[in-house]
């Protein structure tokens, strides 16, 4: 943001974005419930992707919005619905094969089977069709694994945890957004993205944990804490992956300026609203 003007057409792309995640989801009964999604976490969805990405524009900002709002549905769904890892399965199976464009069978598969619609049209789609998918398919079964820990799983040591950080969802959603966006039209730029995105998740499955680990391991959720960190060491750690997610994204400044910033403002934007705030209704640590 360089200033006023800026800032003011970021808001507006932001305003625009969470009305158009308002009504996506009122076409999707059972899937956002009001007690869950209220206004404020379409909102806040919304700023996120249009302070990331202010010269996307607001047609460009839909699937990245979008595909925040499918990580908070699956996630929830997961999390909160689930009471059979049957169940979790099938939801897992069901999502993954409309993004593959088979015909959804569940509300949270014919969302996402709606998102991979949007994606259609983008000029790298048809051949990182098959890298969005399996982007996907690595966040839910992340998902599906903290529902095992959750659930009587042996928990796993810190670097296991952290190896299941694609649970978080920032990079399914960044790769969404390079598709959308065509800023991203070869496997290639995409390949070498995914190790700075895999170290900006990580921080972030760190950063969620610490402003949320009172609420989570009141559910059960297996956490840094609940693993056995302490709060500084947590930050120690932290503070590392931050250096190298940005010494990993630092070389792609001069061939992917907009995704390398991307990744760079996730970071920051993240620790900015964590600090306040959660994105979930209701949910305020």
């Amino acid at each position: 943001m360089n200033g006023p003007y800026e800032t003011g057409r970021a808001c507006a792309l932001a305003v625009a974005g969470g009305r158009d995640l308002a009504g996506i989801a009122a076409r999707y009964e059972g899937l956002f419930p009001r007690e869950a999604f209220d206004g404020g976490l379409y909102a806040s969805l919304a700023m996120a992707g249009a302070f990331a990405a202010p010269w996307a524009g607001a047609s460009g900002l839909r699937a990245v919005n979008r595909a925040s709002l499918l990580v908070f549905a699956v996630d929830r769904l997961i999390d909160h619905e689930a009471a059979e890892r049957d169940e979790v399965a099938a939801l897992v199976a069901d999502c993954l094969a409309a993004a593959g464009g088979e015909p959804p069978g569940s509300p949270a598969a014919r969302f996402t089977a709606g998102l991979r619609e949007e994606l259609a049209s983008s000029p790298g789609f048809p051949v990182l069709a098959a890298a969005w998918r399996d982007q996907l398919g690595r966040m839910l079964e992340a998902m599906a694994r903290e529902w095992d820990w959750s659930h009587g799983a042996e928990p796993p040591a810190l670097a296991g945890y952290l190896d299941n950080a694609a649970g978080t969802g920032a990079l399914f959603v960044g790769v969404t957004h390079w598709i959308a966006t065509g800023f991203v039209t070869a496997p290639a730029d995409l390949d070498r993205l995914r190790e700075p995105g895999d170290a900006v998740q990580r921080y972030l499955r760190l950063l969620n944990d610490l402003a949320t680990h009172g609420r989570e391991s009141a559910y059960g959720d297996v956490n840094a804490f609940t693993l056995g960190l302490s709060g500084d060491e947590v930050t120690a750690r932290m503070a590392e992956l931050a250096d190298r997610a940005e010494a990993l994204i630092e070389p792609l400044r001069a061939d992917l300026p907009r995704a390398a910033e991307y990744l760079s403002w996730q970071l920051h934007y993240s620790t900015g609203f964590y600090g306040l705030s959660d994105f979930w209704a209701g949910r305020d640590s």
